[in-house]
């Protein structure tokens, strides 16, 4: 059984800090590019950062415009795990950030976690 549970969210002041960690098991987790999307109240989803496993070389990553030099993906393949540093943290990255496993033609889903940045 795919199951991605999201952890880490919760209530932080701007320019705060949070790391956001998805666990994935039920599928061959290094073989899928791993991303993070983030929606915003009454917005549609967008894609945060992806992050894919390059074998015998660094981990390709790409950035939103709006989180680089903010934001850091990192994967643990040995852990089945993703995560997301999140650092300088505004108000506008208030959302619900979800995991997402994409390869071999699936795409699963993570429940999601709520990041809220408020003072």
């Amino acid at each position: 059984q795919v199951q991605l549970v999201e952890s880490g969210g919760g209530l932080v002041q701007p320019g705060g800090s949070l790391r956001l960690s998805c666990a994935a098991s039920g599928f061959a987790f290094r073989l899928y590019v791993m991303k993070w999307y983030a929606q915003a109240p009454g917005k549609e989803r967008e894609l945060v950062a992806a992050i894919t496993s390059v074998a015998g070389s660094t981990d390709y990553v790409n950035y939103a415009d709006s989180v680089k030099g903010r934001f850091t993906a990192s994967r643990d393949n040995a852990k089945n795990t993703v995560y997301l540093q999140m650092n300088s943290l505004k108000p506008e990255d208030t959302a619900v950030y979800y995991c997402n496993a994409h390869g071999l033609g699936r795409d699963y889903w993570g429940k999601g976690t709520l990041v809220t940045v408020s003072s």
